[in-house]
């Protein structure tokens, strides 16, 4: 198990209780700035991006009592202060459970709110959290696609070390410059927490001088027994590719599988474009 100690308060790896009312006050923000600072990451972000979650465990009663539902989407903009723990997103979602709303536009518009409040924690809200609800009669409608890119995990490599070692990403600046996209299903890390495991998969599309590719999944593996966040644990593999490759262009995506009903994928970019479609992957 990690170290690591939550701000007091966070419910991640303590026994809660089951609030089945509405109570916004669950949500519990950790701010962002901590294990930026560990990247060298501080004033202007060397990135832009969201965290794209998904919520497949969202529920509430309409006026006469009976239970409604719906899937819901999330952007979270990568510039807000804070990111939510996961464990109290998951506790006040289940606090709709049990509360009456005329529609779904009423529920959406308190996630909305509740959500900035927590990311900007009382601070000015810089960009607004994205949110959508899909009703039980769109279901059939979402899709499943992997990620698209050239598999890493075609190569035959050695792996040895299972901490985050950048020293292993090499690019060949002594040639030309290349377009690629590269994706890999051995992403794995801990909770920074709870040390419990986290799977991902994870796409890296940049514009440069080649980077080895038996080193760069040798790195991606090399997360194996790391304990960090999500979002960290991307942000950190951006930032050992643009300080130690050196790409004119980088964008780094991970999606990770769902626990307790919500899965988080980060995106980060070096340049301003679309986010990616928030698609699950065949083990989300």
């Amino acid at each position: 198990m990690s170290s690591y100690q939550l701000p007091p308060g966070a419910p991640l790896g303590k026994t809660s209780a089951y609030v089945d009312q509405y109570d916004a006050s669950l949500l519990f923000p950790i701010p962002r700035a901590g294990k930026r600072a560990e990247l060298g990451i501080s004033g202007d972000m060397p990135f832009f991006g969201a965290d794209l979650w998904t919520a497949f465990e969202l529920s509430w009663l309409n006026l006469r009592g009976k239970p409604q539902l719906a899937l819901a989407h999330f952007t979270v903009p990568s510039e807000s202060t804070h990111i939510i723990e996961s464990k109290s997103f998951k506790l006040y979602l289940n606090s709709f459970n049990n509360s009456r709303y005329a529609d779904a536009a009423q529920v959406q518009t308190l996630l909305r709110q509740d959500l900035n409040a927590a990311l900007w924690r009382g601070g000015a809200c810089q960009s607004s959290v994205g949110v959508r609800l899909i009703g039980p009669e769109l279901f059939d409608r979402e899709p499943v696609y992997e990620l698209d890119g050239l598999s890493l995990d075609r190569l035959d490599v050695e792996c040895s070390r299972f901490e985050p070692a950048p020293d292993l990403l090499h690019a060949a600046n002594d040639e030309a410059p290349v377009t690629e996209v590269l994706v890999s299903n051995l992403l794995k890390s801990n909770c920074l927490v709870t040390g419990q495991p986290d799977w991902g998969s994870v796409q890296i599309s940049y514009t440069g001088a080649p980077i080895d590719q038996e080193g760069l999944l040798q790195y991606i593996v090399s997360f194996r027994n790391h304990n960090e966040f999500h979002e960290q644990c991307v942000e950190r593999i951006f930032m050992d590719l643009w300080n130690r490759c050196k790409p004119l262009k980088l964008s780094v995506y991970a999606r990770y599988t769902r626990r307790g009903g919500l899965d988080i994928n980060p995106f980060r970019t070096s340049h301003p474009q679309a986010l990616p479609a928030n698609t699950r992957t065949a083990r989300q």
